[in-house]
């Protein structure tokens, strides 16, 4: 596997744009021999501009659920397109998209759409303080809500004043958020919950039932607003909220990344009682209203109401799974595999509690020269494009790299 175009490309990048990259896709984030620039993606596969292929598992870091370039997705997107994107005011697609997501998320009531899962979780951050006019609003250690001043998992550029009423709480700790809950007292306006733990460089939760009716509970008492944030895990848990599965219905769910199959939206959705706040807040921009993804996503939406996607998905997770199972089972090595199959995160313990990277990442970097797309501490994503072929050959590629790593530990 060569990389020198891509090498070439980091080159110049580094002239001209800070670091030579921002953000989640900040050079120095990623693993060595990674490459940073792609030329095209078809399915379940993406290929850089050095045209090597790979099976992609971080599926765009999410976005990506039926499959990059679904045909029927962007043939929706290309004829609003060429009739009107952004325009002066909204298409009709606006009304039609919220009357959808209505219909299909049990505990929603109304629909406000924006581009970015930023925007989504700020949004829900605002309409729960004008809820009540308070102002504490708890998030749990270590979860990742968008990279907004409130919640960027950086300092820089942040002030103190900026998180001045945030309270810390430990997922899936009941009594770690009612300590929480009562630190805010009577200026709680609201609790922010991950669908289940997704945090980088440690093992997923998903969420015990016993935690999340308590977090129902005492917004309840609290006449707070309960956010679960669904930009990660939204229609790849389930094609309601997330925690319709445990029966938790919250106030407001913040949505993103695959709402349009990789096409640039992501929502607010809220219950009749968070309406009137959701009404009182200013929030806007020049693309939230642009009608060409809105068109993509109305027909993502019917192919998740349609097809077996979702179960697909979870097949495709339990294969990669038993396969790294057996693996692990035949050559004595323990692999931890966290998370809902379908989104799976893969490290290796050190046998002292804790994590070895150095070998996640020579694992990882081993699967690219085979052609396959893993990441070492973040959290991955099965596509709906992915076949039985995709998951053997990865499996392969997994045996094949640990077979390498352990003859040279040996050595």
């Amino acid at each position: 596997m060569t990389l020198e175009k891509d090498a070439e490309l980091k080159a110049r990048a580094e002239k001209v744009i800070p670091n030579g990259m921002y953000g989640h896709e900040w050079v120095g984030l990623l693993m060595p021999g990674t490459p940073q620039f792609f030329s095209r993606a078809k399915g379940a596969y993406l290929w850089d501009v050095d045209d090597n292929r790979y099976v992609d598992f971080m599926c765009a870091y999410g976005p990506q659920l039926l499959g990059y370039g679904h045909p029927e997705v962007d043939a929706a997107y290309i004829d609003q397109l060429q009739k009107m994107d952004v325009g002066t005011g909204p298409t009709a697609h606006i009304v039609e998209l919220a009357e959808k997501w209505v219909s299909m998320v049990d505990h929603a009531d109304w629909a406000m759409f924006c581009k970015n899962g930023t925007d989504a979780t700020t949004m829900a951050l605002m309409a729960a303080r004008a809820y009540r006019d308070k102002k504490k609003i708890l998030i749990a250690n270590g979860a990742y809500h968008g990279a907004s001043n409130w919640c960027t998992p950086f300092p820089h550029g942040v002030t103190d004043e900026d998180r001045a009423h945030f309270i810390s709480y430990t997922y899936n700790d009941v009594e770690s958020l009612e300590a929480a809950v009562a630190e805010a007292g009577d200026d709680l306006a609201g609790i922010f919950a991950s669908p289940f733990k997704h945090d980088v460089f440690t093992p997923q939760e998903l969420p015990d039932p016993a935690y999340a009716k308590r977090a129902r509970e005492l917004c309840d008492e609290k006449d707070a607003l309960l956010i679960v944030d669904e930009i990660r895990a939204g229609l790849r848990i389930a094609r309601d909220a997330s925690w319709s599965l445990i029966g938790v219905k919250p106030d407001l769910t913040s949505w993103g990344k695959s709402l349009a199959n990789g096409h640039p939206i992501s929502a607010l959705l809220g219950s009749e009682k968070a309406k009137e706040a959701a009404g009182k807040i200013y929030v806007t921009g020049s693309f939230w209203f642009a009608g060409a993804a809105m068109a993509a996503s109305l027909v993502t939406l019917k192919l998740v109401e349609e097809t077996d996607y979702l179960e697909r998905m979870i097949s495709m997770g339990d294969r990669l799974r038993d396969g790294l199972d057996e693996i692990a089972k035949r050559r004595s090595i323990e692999i931890s595999q966290s998370g809902p199959s379908q989104m799976p995160l893969i490290m290796f313990p050190d046998g002292k509690g804790g994590y070895d990277m150095d070998i996640g990442y020579k694992f990882c970097t081993g699967l690219l020269g085979r052609g396959v797309y893993f990441h070492p501490w973040h959290n991955m994503f099965i596509s709906a494009a992915m076949t039985d072929a995709d998951i053997d050959l990865t499996v392969q590629a997994a045996d094949d790299t640990l077979a390498e790593l352990l003859q040279v530990s040996a050595a």
